[in-house]
């Protein structure tokens, strides 16, 4: 479980994130949605333990993290948007590297490595050199490290970014796979069909403020739309947003 509850960060005189609150709750994919500069990613280094709040409380698995820091990070699972690695190590160097952080060490960890590499469909790298991978490649090993503790609760950002279509769709199925099994998942995204597809519930946050939560039924409902089966998330973001009254473009382009 991963649950915030009255967020505020502010930078000098800017308020980033606005008494936000939300939770993911265990088994449940909770898609977190807002355009750009909204304060979705603030949120998300916050949860992470990477920013210190203004004010709120974030919990992670029962710990609080200003009171319990490394009980909290180390039940939760971290996949940025952009993949930080160690291009000097192989693949199988960088996952045992990780799994010593989070004190995993005798005779499971290989078992561990390949069962995350065989997961991630990453096992004939294991033996090469990270800087060699594509942007994709390094993304999944990301995951695989995210994964190799067996985190309750995952907390990431864009993780569709980079990846192809096979990619995209191995994530999708680990993600819901993971979620089965209780785990929960707080996911950042700007994919739309993606929240659509993937997430339970969604939380739409704007200039720092939850402006709409729900499934995406409900989001519907409270676009006003027709609440038809058919109808994208695309047009109920953009009406929830303020983004459906973008500018005249004919003539213009």
């Amino acid at each position: 479980m991963i649950a915030i509850h009255d967020l505020v960060k502010t930078f000098g005189d800017f308020t980033a994130v606005d008494r936000v609150s939300l939770e993911a709750r265990a088994g449940e994919i909770h898609g977190f949605l807002g355009p750009n500069g909204a304060g979705k990613t603030t949120t998300i280094r916050i949860i992470a333990g990477l920013l210190k709040p203004t004010a709120g409380r974030v919990v992670v698995n029962g710990h609080d993290l200003a009171t319990d820091p490394e009980a909290a990070k180390a039940s939760l699972g971290f996949i940025p948007d952009r993949p930080f690695i160690y291009e000097k190590l192989t693949a199988g160097e960088f996952l045992r590297f990780h799994a010593g952080l989070y004190g995993i060490d005798g005779a499971g960890v290989g078992t561990r490595v390949g069962q995350m590499l065989e997961l991630f469909e990453l096992t004939e790298w294991e033996q090469e050199l990270v800087e060699a991978f594509s942007h994709g490649m390094k993304q999944r090993l990301v995951m695989c490290a995210a994964f190799l503790h067996r985190p309750q609760a995952v907390l990431v950002d864009e993780p569709m970014v980079g990846l192809d279509p096979r990619g995209a769709r191995l994530i999708k199925n680990v993600f819901r796979k993971m979620a089965e099994r209780g785990v929960a998942i707080l996911m950042s995204t700007h994919t739309l069909e993606v929240a659509q597809e993937m997430c339970d519930r969604i939380s739409i946050i704007v200039q720092g403020k939850i402006i709409a939560r729900g499934t995406v039924d409900e989001l519907r409902q409270l676009a006003g739309g027709p609440g038809r089966d058919d109808a994208q998330l695309t047009q109920v973001f953009l009406k929830l947003t303020g983004g459906s009254g973008l500018q005249e473009i004919d003539g213009i382009v």
